[in-house]
C-alpha cells in the first residue's frame, strides 16, 4: 500500500470533533472569539471576492454554494435549507465547507458546517447588534425556537449583555426544547404564548422561522419605536418574516445587497430603497443607529465572508489538538506529471 505524504493529507473536522472542540474551549468563548474574527474580516470587506451565492431552488427547499476569497485563502460552503425535513426527523439545514490555499489550490481544511454555521450566524447577529441595538439592551424576544435559537440567545448574552429572553414558536414543543436547553446559561428564560407577548418590552427582536413562504411573523402594529430587529429567517426568494410596513419605518442594514435583494426581507422593497451595508458601520464609513427612537433592522441572509471567517477561525483552533482527522484527498505521485504511473504502481503493491 502506497502511503500518502503529510502534505497530501487534509485536516477534517467531523461533527464529533466540532462538538468536542466547542465543549473544550467553551461555547460562550467560542462565540465571542468567532465574532471578533468576523469583525476583523468585515473591516477588510473590500479585499474579498463577492458574489451572490449559487442557488438551486426547488419547491421543497434550496441547495447553495457560497464562495469567496481574500486573495490568499479561498473558501466555500455547501448548504441546504429544507423546512419540511423536520417532519422526517432530518435537519432543516446541513452544511460542509472547505478552505484552500490560493497559491497552490491545495485544500487546507475540510469541515462539517452544520454546527459551525449555527455558531457563525449567532456570532454575526450579536456582533451586528453590538453596533445597532439600543444601549444597555437587556431583553430579547426569540421568535422561532428551532435549531438556531439557543445559539442566538447565548451569543446575545455573551456579546451584548442580554439577561432575559422571551421565547415563542407556533410549535410549543420547540419552545419547551429551547427553554430546557437554556436552563444553565445564566439567562432568565420565559415561555410565551404568542409573538405579541414575547416582544412586549423587548429591546431586541430576533426572528428565525423556517417556513418557505411570504410570512408576517411581525406585523407593523406590533413593533414599537427604538427596537433592534435581527431578522435571520430569510434565505430564499419568496420567503419573508416581516410586514413590508415595518421595513418602511426602519433603518435597514444588510451584508451584501446583491444577495439580500434576492433572499432577504428587502425583496419586498423597490431597489432604490435606502439600505446600509453593515461593514460600512463596522469600519466607521457609515452611521448605525442615529437616535434612540429609531428602529434598526439587520436583514441577514448569511454571506460567504462569514463562513470564510469561521473556517479560518477553526483552522487556527485545531492546531496542536486532536480535534481533527487527516484525510487522504489529494493525489501525491513522486513525479507530479506521472499520475498514471502512481496508479499502476498501486496495482502491484
Amino acid at each position: 500500500m502506497i502511503k500518502p505524504s503529510d502534505k497530501a493529507l487534509v485536516p477534517f473536522v467531523s461533527v464529533d470533533n466540532m462538538m468536542a472542540l466547542v465543549n473544550h474551549i467553551g461555547l460562550e468563548k467560542i462565540l465571542i472569539d468567532l465574532a471578533s474574527e468576523i469583525e476583523c474580516d468585515f473591516k477588510r470587506w473590500p479585499l474579498f471576492d463577492k458574489s451572490p451565492r449559487v442557488a438551486s431552488h426547488s419547491n421543497v427547499g434550496v441547495i447553495e454554494l457560497m464562495p469567496t476569497s481574500d486573495g490568499e485563502l479561498y473558501g466555500f460552503k455547501y448548504v441546504n435549507g429544507h423546512p419540511k425535513n423536520t417532519k422526517k426527523g432530518l435537519q432543516t439545514v446541513t452544511a460542509f465547507g472547505l478552505l484552500a490555499d490560493v497559491n497552490t489550490g491545495y485544500p487546507k481544511l475540510l469541515s462539517e458546517m452544520t454546527l459551525l454555521t449555527a455558531l457563525r450566524t449567532a456570532a454575526t447577529s450579536a456582533l451586528v447588534a453590538k453596533y445597532l441595538a439600543p444601549r444597555n439592551s437587556k431583553v430579547m424576544a426569540m421568535i422561532g425556537n428551532g435549531a438556531q435559537s439557543e445559539f442566538q440567545c447565548i451569543a446575545f448574552k455573551a456579546i451584548c449583555g442580554i439577561e432575559k429572553v422571551c421565547l415563542f414558536d407556533t410549535d410549543s414543543n420547540a419552545t419547551q426544547k429551547a427553554f430546557l436547553n437554556l436552563a444553565n446559561y445564566g439567562l432568565k428564560v420565559v415561555k410565551c404564548k404568542s409573538s405579541q407577548e414575547a416582544i412586549l418590552n423587548a429591546d431586541i427582536i430576533t426572528t428565525c422561522t423556517a417556513d418557505k413562504q411570504l410570512a408576517t411573523i411581525l406585523t407593523d402594529n406590533m413593533v414599537g419605536a427604538g427596537v433592534h430587529i435581527n431578522a435571520i429567517g430569510g434565505d430564499c426568494p419568496g420567503k419573508t418574516e416581516l410586514h413590508k410596513d415595518i421595513l418602511l419605518r426602519s433603518k435597514i442594514f444588510v451584508e451584501y445587497p446583491a444577495q439580500t435583494r434576492i433572499e432577504g426581507e428587502i425583496q419586498q422593497l423597490n431597489e432604490d430603497h435606502p439600505i446600509t451595508e453593515i461593514w460600512e458601520v463596522i469600519t466607521g464609513k457609515s452611521e448605525g443607529r442615529t437616535r434612540d427612537s429609531q428602529i434598526t433592522l439587520f436583514d441577514s441572509v448569511g454571506f460567504a465572508i462569514e463562513d470564510f471567517s469561521a473556517l479560518k477561525f477553526l483552522l487556527t483552533k485545531i492546531q496542536d489538538t486532536n480535534f481533527f482527522e487527516k484525510l487522504d484527498m489529494l493525489a501525491d505521485p513522486d513525479d507530479p506529471r506521472d499520475l498514471f504511473g502512481m496508479l499502476n504502481r498501486a496495482n502491484t503493491q
